[in-house]
């Protein structure tokens, strides 16, 4: 006898899984954090507990009153980002001074639906030029740019002078900077770092850090000053093999951008 099968039920997801499956969360504590702050509802009412289970075909998620829904496919972008383009969205004040966003570069590229849900893996500051990705993925995020990834970015930095071989040695032993957290200065010693300075003149570093301003409070510190800073590589995911020009972007799967920066896709996801 045929049997008829109703339609297949999704299986229930905890809370914290269903929020950063979204992409609206760059990291799994911005996740927490969200949830404990009573920012995230389900079916209506506040849920804090990060494991709470449910069925998000027949309960529905709001943050911060957005309701949140599981995408189909993440989308995921590589960037040339040029001189004086900014890595998040534009304020008010932003608009009025006239600066540009990154995201601006692929709005031409995405639906409208999903402008709205990328974020990007990391920063580079405003003077800086290189690879960025864009992504919806959250979950990728975390993967290329958690402290505890330890993803090396390769740094091409022009200084105002050639740095000698002792600046360069002090470099790859790690140098004390300063770093301002909660308007508090701090001192902090740099990992030991790739160095060596190219035929050009230029230095090339590679750091698997990611402390704001860190090459040029490094450069500085080895008595240096740099005047221009382009990131070419994140991992093994380089630049020049993809001829990617300042202000081009590159559509690409995630996997792919997972495997080339050397991230086990299986085991590193969260």
């Amino acid at each position: 006898m045929l049997r008829l099968r109703g339609p297949t039920k999704m299986p229930k997801i905890r809370l914290h899984q269903f929020l950063s499956k979204t992409g609206r969360f760059p990291s799994k504590r911005s996740v927490k954090d969200a949830v404990w702050r009573g920012e995230v509802s389900v079916a209506g009412s506040i849920v804090k507990d990060i494991a709470f289970q449910f069925n998000p075909n027949t309960k529905h998620v709001e943050w911060n009153g957005q309701r949140l829904v599981l995408p189909a496919n993440h989308r995921t972008f590589l960037v040339n980002k040029p001189y004086g383009v900014i890595c998040s969205r534009l304020n008010k004040q932003e608009r009025r001074l006239g600066k540009q966003s990154v995201f601006a570069m692929i709005e031409n590229e995405v639906e409208a639906a999903d402008f709205d849900r990328f974020v990007s893996v990391g920063r580079l500051d405003e003077a800086t030029t290189g690879l960025l990705i864009l992504t919806t993925d959250g979950g990728m995020v975390h993967s290329l740019a958690s402290p505890e990834a330890k993803v090396a970015k390769r740094y091409e930095v022009t200084t105002a002078r050639r740095l000698d071989d002792e600046a360069v040695q002090r470099l790859r032993a790690g140098v004390e900077i300063e770093l301002e957290t909660n308007g508090h200065i701090e001192t902090y010693i740099t990992a030991p770092a790739e160095a060596m300075i190219e035929s050009d003149g230029r230095l090339s570093l590679v750091i698997n850090e990611g402390k704001k301003r860190q090459i040029r409070r490094m450069v500085s510190a080895v008595g240096g000053e740099v005047v221009a800073l382009h990131r070419r590589a994140i991992g093994r995911l380089d630049l020049r093999d993809h001829r990617l020009n300042q202000g081009d972007v590159l559509d690409i799967s995630g996997r792919d951008v997972l495997a080339l920066v050397g991230v086990d896709v299986e085991d590193k996801r969260p």
